[in-house]
């Protein structure tokens, strides 16, 4: 099954635009998802266990980097939208 995930990240911190960065550079690092950013969110497009597994990882990655920060995601049934590829 295919996924499809908005996210928005807002560290909790003042130093904000680089943990952003690194977490969607991290995203990009990964050649079985397709990114798409721009200025508000990042979607995020695959298979979606590899989806839920890599945005597992690199959530924790956040966390331990950042201390306190907000995911806010929205999920889609890429199937459902004609994303099967």
């Amino acid at each position: 099954m295919k996924s499809v995930v908005e996210i928005s990240l807002y560290p909790l911190n003042q130093q904000y635009i680089a943990p952003i960065q690194g977490f969607i550079d991290r995203l990009n690092s990964y050649p079985q998802l397709t990114i798409s950013t721009s200025e508000t969110s990042t979607i995020v497009r695959g298979d979606m266990t590899e989806v839920m597994e890599i945005l597992n990882t690199e959530m924790q990655k956040t966390y331990e980097q950042v201390g306190q920060a907000i995911f806010v995601c929205k999920f889609l049934n890429g199937d459902a939208m004609g994303e099967s590829k």
